[in-house]
């Protein structure tokens, strides 16, 4: 708002709270028609809106606006309809707190455009939320039909209501609109049969005659001609082309069927209605004072529209049955009395219809049961506005009872409450002197001494009573009341002005003159019994429940028409009173029509009327906005880390600290006893905008907790659906156990019965149990064969088996050779050959046999310093083609003395060599063929002889020699050699052997502790075995 105040000269402040001159009425007319003539129609007064008619259409209620005005703080944005509606709006769905809004000001001010635009925006701010979409249809729907049916042209309104309304639009807790309730007041059925000059009847007449169909006309008996028909201000205007009114009925027809009446129900209204403007054209004439009917078929087309008699209701328009003493008496009605229960069945069969229709849309717009959870309601007051014709009648008088009315609520609730407020708080404010108009609504509403009570009395006592009857008494009563005033009580200049058949009452709008001609039957607002028996048996489904037959039989007679306004007008009054209020105040800038006139003289009236001016020195005097600490303290907490997420103290002493946190300077703040007030919009502003801030921060927080309970609801329900699992699959298991045990049972049962009869003449059972034992058997053997050649076990196996188990423990036996012989390397198959030959050689026969079965065979035992001097023998002595087989060192015993030598004895695939140890020098050097025996002993010794021919000269004697390694060289020799029968193994205690010059020999073989080869004392080589 205060963006706007660099242009105030040019149009004027937004709030008239701003301006310098506050108390001149000159200065706050003057703001109103700066912003009129910018094409600017709302302005405040705090939190009052006030709105100039601009008798056109302005850019302002686009999708943009509907936008730019929701969530958003009311004074940040430039006044507007949609502003006061968003605040109302989202303190009901924030706070949770009902709202009403209520329009008030004259007729033709625009008060029902500004309630279609409050419709608007709470169908626009609550989403397109599927399940409600129905509903805010119907909410926007309702007013098409009603406007058809309650609204008429005025000469000061195009679309003027004629009736009163009030809609509560009732919201879920997620400010979704969930249903609604409308509540009317006081439809001026008289336009029904007469309308002042320039004027209309019911929109809806004139709808149905330019929108329907041909098809529909005919069947409904009615022309396209406004001539036509006596209703249309006694007479009409030429025929009927009317392109609005032909849009509007086909919107009408649509608007219906989105509130969910039914085709025949919508039938029958437009048989009801075109009924009116049948009975309306019945004409009468009189003879001998009995009136007769003129224009019998207007009562044949009535009749066959609503399903009655024809018959009777001639009679009932004829006559009129009266009960006196218990008897019933038919009295002739004359002309005029005739037409008077013509119009009278046609204004109550009118009313009726849209008393019927109210409670039509209610039903659709009920709440249902599936809304379940809070409801909040928001109230949208839309009711005439204040009215003074030149000649005002009962209606002006019910009117502007209930703008007196709603006049006293604004005061109780906008002025005189905040002054009350103020003192009850103990905050110091400047008194505002204001019009209290209770007086005024006493000498209308006052038991026993007001008009309407007076009004009464007339109607009900015995006699002739009439209107002079009621004026008389009146002026009698009411006298000295400084508000009334009668034709003597009046100066001369007033009595001038007024017949002697008005009276004059000074309200707060103004002085406003009634005639009292007709106040007595209007108020009375009596069916005569023979219209209402046949209105009872007619066969139109609307009009059988608007006319009940149980009503003729109620001795009681019913309120008075000023009696039952009076009461659905405090009932409304304390259904407001107990809602936040929200207002709207219309103005009409002149009474013309006019766009872009300002008629300064009657806007200055409507400013004074409406209260204004003493609304506007409220608000300076005192602040902008008040919260009861607790609220404040709920919304706001969470803004100072002393007063979140509790405060131990009171709700006072939080706010206290919660505003000093907040730096709040005094002059911008007070405490009361139970509220904080704050001075200025701007302060409340920069709160809201730290709370909303805040609000991640406290989002965070309510998600993590919701969180957490949502994800221990699935933990619960999945423990539960554990549960029941394990439930299920447990008894799913007993029973599958228990009936593997019933099978086992059966099974051992045979199995026993198999196992003693296996033996006896064959049957089913003992064959199973034999296959039974042969697959068993079959099974335990596959789980325990013989995994290696060595292993000679094989399981036991039954009886019936046992050519099987030996046939297969061969089978199996081959297989594993096999396989393993199919897994040796070249290597490992040429030891284990080398094995088998050993075996041959020395098995039985070689006592140190055993010794050699597990380590394997070595062809180089040489150290690792005599590998080298291998290499250089095996370059620079061997032949060629000549290559190593086996290398071992040895010991050589010398033919003379027997002196022990260090030698290599070295197998080659031709040759034996036996070297120096130390030079690898070539010592002796056989052919394999030059060797005639191979002789050793059987015992443990190492003892190696190796018999050379004796021609050989060079190698003189035989060669004894001590090798380690005794079966392993001599099986590589053998395998070498292929010369089994040349291994000579000696049994005796002492071995010759050849010496040079064909000398021998003599090794003596003897057992001791410690084996050693030694020389012995006679000359022979002793060699010691261990037993």
């Amino acid at each position: 708002m205060e963006q706007a105040l660099h242009a105030r000269d040019l149009v004027g402040v937004q709030d008239m709270v701003l301006l310098e001159d506050y108390t001149s009425e000159e200065a706050f007319t003057d703001n109103l028609q700066k912003r009129f003539q910018e094409n600017i129609i709302y302005t405040y007064i705090g939190p009052v809106l006030i709105s100039v008619n601009p008798y056109k259409n302005l850019p302002i209620y686009d999708e943009a606006s509907l936008q730019k005005y929701q969530k958003v703080h009311f004074f940040e944005v430039p006044p507007h309809v949609y502003a006061v509606t968003d605040t109302a709006y989202q303190s009901l769905k924030e706070e949770g707190r009902d709202q009403c809004i209520l329009i008030s000001g004259e007729s033709g001010s625009g008060k029902t455009e500004a309630s279609k635009k409050v419709l608007q925006f709470i169908a626009a701010a609550s989403g397109h939320k599927p399940k409600v979409e129905a509903v805010k249809d119907k909410l926007l729907q309702s007013n098409p039909v009603l406007e058809a049916f309650g609204n008429a042209k005025t000469n000061r309104n195009d679309n003027s209501s004629r009736f009163g309304k009030y809609m509560d639009v009732a919201f879920n807790y997620m400010g979704d609109p969930v249903g609604g309730n409308i509540l009317n007041y006081l439809l001026e059925k008289s336009r029904v049969v007469h309308q002042n000059p320039g004027e209309t009847n019911f929109h809806i007449f004139y709808q149905l005659i330019a929108g329907a169909d041909q098809a529909l006309l005919d069947k409904l008996h009615l022309k396209r001609n406004l001539d036509s028909y006596f209703y249309f201000s006694n007479g009409g205007k030429g025929p009927m082309s009317n392109h609005e009114y032909s849009n509007q009925f086909k919107v009408v027809e649509k608007a219906m069927s989105v509130m969910e009446l039914t085709e025949e129900e919508q039938g029958d209204i437009m048989s009801i209605v075109a009924s009116i403007l049948h009975l309306g054209n019945v004409g009468f004439t009189e003879e001998e004072g009995v009136a007769q009917v003129f224009k019998q078929e207007n009562i044949e087309s009535f009749s066959k529209l609503l399903g009655c008699s024809a018959e009777k209701l001639t009679k009932a328009l004829q006559y009129r049955t009266i009960e006196a003493k218990g008897e019933a008496v038919k009295t002739p009605l004359n002309r005029d009395m005739a037409i008077y229960a013509r119009d009278a069945l046609a204004k109550a069969v009118y009313e009726r219809l849209f008393t019927w229709l109210v409670h039509r849309l209610n039903s659709s717009l009920h709440v249902g049961e599936e809304s379940n959870g809070k409801k909040s309601v928001m109230g949208i007051l839309d009711i005439y506005g204040f009215e003074i014709f030149e000649r005002n009648s009962f209606e002006q008088f019910c009117i502007n009872f209930c703008n007196e009315k709603l006049q006293q609520l604004f005061i109780q609730l906008t002025l005189k409450s905040e002054q009350e407020e103020y003192l009850k708080e103990g905050i110091e404010w400047v008194p505002v002197e204001y019009f209290n108009n209770k007086v005024i609504c006493d000498l209308i509403e006052e038991k026993h001494k007001g008009i309407i009570s007076i009004l009464d009395e007339e109607c009900l006592r015995p006699g002739e009573p009439n209107d002079a009857s009621f004026l008389e008494k009146m002026n009698k009563n009411l006298s000295k009341h400084p508000h009334y005033i009668g034709h003597e009580k009046a100066d001369r200049k007033t009595q001038k002005l007024m017949g002697r058949d008005e009276f004059r009452l000074v309200h707060y709008a103004g002085d406003v003159t009634y005639n009292s001609k007709g106040f007595l039957d209007k108020n009375n607002d009596q069916l005569f019994r023979d219209l209402l028996e046949v209105m009872s048996e007619t066969s139109n489904s609307i009009t059988r429940k608007m006319f009940p037959a149980d009503q003729l039989r109620r001795r009681k007679r019913p309120d008075t028409a000023g009696t039952q306004f009076k009461t659905s007008l405090n009932e409304l009054v304390e259904i407001l009173m107990f809602k936040e209020p929200s207002y709207i105040r219309c103005i009409k800038p002149n009474d013309y029509k006019r766009p872009s006139d300002f008629d300064r003289k009657i806007v200055s009236h409507q400013v004074k009327y409406l209260g204004l001016m003493e609304n506007l020195r409220v608000r300076r005097a005192g602040f902008a906005y008040r919260r009861p600490y607790d609220v404040f303290l709920k919304r706001y907490k969470s803004l100072c880390p002393a007063t979140w997420p509790s405060y131990p103290g009171s709700n006072k002493e939080a706010v206290t600290v919660l505003i000093h946190h907040l730096k709040y300077g005094n002059n911008e703040y007070c405490l009361g006893k139970t509220k904080l007030f704050i001075r200025f919009p701007k302060t409340l502003f920069e709160t809201e905008d730290a709370f909303q801030a805040k609000k991640h921060d406290i989002a965070a927080i309510i998600q993590k907790v919701w969180k957490g309970r949502v994800q221990r609801k699935k933990y619960l329900k999945m423990r539960m659906a554990a549960i029941v699992i394990e439930k299920w699959i447990r008894r799913f298991l007993a029973k599958r156990r228990t009936e593997l045990r019933r099978r086992a049972v059966v099974i051992v049962r045979q199995f026993i019965e198999g196992f003693i009869t296996r033996n006896g003449l064959p049957t089913e059972i003992n064959k199973r149990f034999v296959k039974l034992a042969k697959v068993h058997y079959l099974n335990r053997l596959a789980k325990s064969l013989p995994t290696t050649v060595l292993d000679k076990s094989w399981p036991p196996c039954p009886g019936s088996c046992v050519e099987a188990s030996k046939y297969l423990h061969n089978l199996h036996t081959n297989w594993l050779a096999r396989k393993y012989m199919l897994s040796l390397t070249p290597e490992r198959k040429k030891q284990f050959e080398l094995k088998v030959l050993a075996e041959s050689l020395f098995k039985g026969k070689k006592k140190s046999y055993p010794r050699s079965i597990g380590p394997p065979f070595i062809e180089d035992r040489l150290a690792d310093d005599q590998r080298l001097l291998k290499s250089s023998f095996e370059t620079n002595q061997l032949q060629t083609g000549e290559r190593l087989r086996y290398c071992a060192p040895v010991i050589k015993y010398d033919r003379h003395g027997y002196k022990p030598r260090e030698r290599v004895l070295v197998f080659t695939n031709k040759n034996i060599y036996l070297l120096d140890a130390k030079t690898f020098k070539t010592k002796h050097c056989l052919t394999y063929d030059s060797i005639t025996e191979i002789l050793i002993t059987t015992e443990t010794d190492s003892l190696l002889v190796i018999r050379i021919p004796s021609d050989l000269k060079k190698d003189k004697g035989d060669l004894i020699l001590q090798v380690e390694n005794l079966i392993e060289a001599l099986t590589i020799l053998i395998d070498i050699t292929g010369k089994p029968e040349a291994l000579k193994m000696a049994d005796t205690s002492s071995i010759s052997h050849n010496l040079n010059n064909g000398k021998q020999g003599v090794i003596d073989i003897t057992k001791g502790p410690t084996p050693s080869i030694i020389k012995g004392k006679e000359g022979h080589l002793i060699v010691v075995v261990v037993p």
